[in-house]
């Protein structure tokens, strides 16, 4: 069995605020973690990594993670699929596409965020959008552990956590357009002619 409360304590603070130092990188604290973990605590952290690459996230890899053994791993892709469904709809109707193009229909149940997610996505600057749905992300991420300190769950939320913090580490007025334009072809996929004029400094 793992030691998840030396793991743990043996990593940083994780906050919103928090950044990786010049010489670490999630994938430096990823190599450290698995070297700590058994192999089916790997096999559990490599499934939430899977998540966060596009040519994984189909109906199969959603119905297997809906029903993982894993908690924080049912919840969380129970969370992302809502997520990316209503971020489909919204482009959908925006696009003048059919309302359920791209999404994948599973039973999840209520999805509770669904207004504050709207309310994000009806901002008018869209890397805000983006940074405004990953702190609702955050907040999930959170809400899933908070009774969890020690243990695999806990592990899992840093992990989440981190890849937020390295997603928009480079993120600034130089690479917007570059990184929204990445975001959208990883959001949308078979959408065509979509532009982003960087915003004018005032």
């Amino acid at each position: 069995m793992a030691n998840y409360e030396y793991i743990i304590a043996s990593l940083p603070s994780i906050s919103r605020d928090w950044k990786f130092g010049e010489d670490k990188s999630l994938d430096t604290y990823l190599q450290w973690i698995k070297s700590q973990l058994s192999a089916k605590d790997i096999k559990t952290v490599d499934t939430l990594l899977d998540g966060y690459k596009e040519e994984n996230l189909n109906q199969g890899f959603y119905e297997a993670a809906l029903k993982d053994d894993n908690r924080f791993i049912r919840e969380y892709f129970t969370f992302d699929l809502n997520l990316r469904n209503k971020k489909a709809r919204f482009l959908n109707k925006a696009f003048g596409r059919p309302e359920n193009q791209d999404t994948i229909n599973i039973g999840t149940g209520e999805f509770e965020e669904a207004a504050k997610v709207s309310e994000t996505l009806a901002g008018e600057n869209i890397l805000g959008r983006e940074k405004g749905l990953d702190a609702i992300v955050w907040e999930k991420i959170s809400e899933l552990t908070t009774f969890n300190y020690f243990d695999l769950d806990a592990l899992l939320g840093i992990i989440a956590k981190m890849r937020l913090i390295e997603r928009w580490r480079a993120l600034d007025e130089e690479t917007g357009a570059e990184m929204f334009q990445r975001l959208i072809e990883e959001t949308t996929a078979s959408f065509g002619g979509v532009s982003y004029t960087a915003p004018q400094n005032e």
